[in-house]
């Protein structure tokens, strides 16, 4: 089913659709205060997932800097966020693959807001490629940005902050290498290479007080990544019916698990990849038939 007949039909939520707006009303599970004061550095903040998370934790008393190389579209989102939580957004532009633009950005962080409490990890790219198709570079490229900018990132924050001051850091993961996912040996093996730098750097960085967890989502309707990998197409397809809580998750859903890893209720927590997919990994079919059709409609370079 298109996403243009859900809309109409009314069967999707604000949260559901491709847009990178704020939600038009929330209810907090946890204390509005659960972050106060606190600042966030929120990579690939500007839209999809990130944007979600930075507002869920700007409507915890958070400020945040989204980070992303286009600074149009931050500086857009941060006015919608800032607007609708009364916390500050600073828009920075960043290309994790390059560390002394984080430098630059972690530098001027610390000249405004004067901290740093929380990194999130969460810049990605992704497509559908069949491995006999995928290019050289465009496996390098979705390695350099998932998970050398991971390691780039994390690496200036704590050697500029995190070292002597302590922090968390959440990194935005995926369950695609759980079972070798069809079409995805990019991306997957991306994630898995960040899924262990999160137990990697738990161990090293925990004695200066530093968290290292992990969130895996699994589909994620309203993204830019549910609408490149086809997630309407498998919607229509039925294959949501094999995941035990029988749909996709949302943005807030994982901005909440995220808020978990990155407060003070996880105080004892590190090391941990936290699996947010209804239950798909455990019981989804691998259906590379299905997974080529979707395929096949889409472009697979980069």
């Amino acid at each position: 089913m298109l996403m243009a007949e859900l809309q109409r039909k009314g069967e999707l939520l604000p949260e559901d659709v491709g847009t990178d707006d704020c939600l038009t009303s929330y209810t907090h599970i946890y204390s509005p205060d659960l972050l106060k004061d606190q600042v966030a550095f929120i990579t690939g903040g500007g839209s999809g997932i990130g944007f979600r998370i930075a507002e869920i934790f700007m409507r915890h008393g958070c400020d945040t800097v989204i980070a992303s190389r286009n600074l149009d579209k931050l500086k857009e989102a941060a006015k919608k966020l800032s607007a609708v939580s009364g916390r500050r957004c600073l828009p920075l532009c960043v290309d994790v693959r390059r560390p002394e633009t984080i430098t630059a950005a972690v530098d001027e962080i610390l000249k405004q807001l004067g901290r740093i409490d929380i990194l999130i990890n969460n810049a990605a790219g992704n497509f559908l490629c069949p491995a006999t198709a995928l290019s050289f570079n465009a496996f390098k490229t979705v390695m350099e940005i998932d998970t050398m900018g991971t390691f780039n990132t994390s690496k200036v924050v704590y050697e500029k902050w995190f070292k002597d001051h302590g922090g968390n850091i959440v990194n935005i993961s995926a369950t695609l290498g759980y079972k070798g996912q069809a079409l995805q040996v990019h991306a997957g093996s991306a994630k898995a290479a960040n899924d262990a730098m999160t137990k990697h750097l738990a161990v090293e960085w925990g004695p200066n007080g530093v968290r290292v967890n992990a969130v895996a989502p699994g589909a994620v309707s309203g993204t830019e990544g549910f609408r490149r990998l086809g997630g309407f197409t498998a919607e229509a397809a039925g294959v949501f019916q094999s995941i035990p809580l029988q749909r996709a998750g949302n943005k807030t859903e994982m901005a909440h698990c995220t808020l978990f890893l990155a407060s003070p209720a996880s105080s004892y927590v590190t090391g941990a990849i936290l699996v947010a997919d209804g239950g798909a990994w455990l019981t989804s079919a691998n259906d590379v038939s299905m997974l080529l059709g979707i395929s096949s409609s889409k472009s697979a370079k980069l």
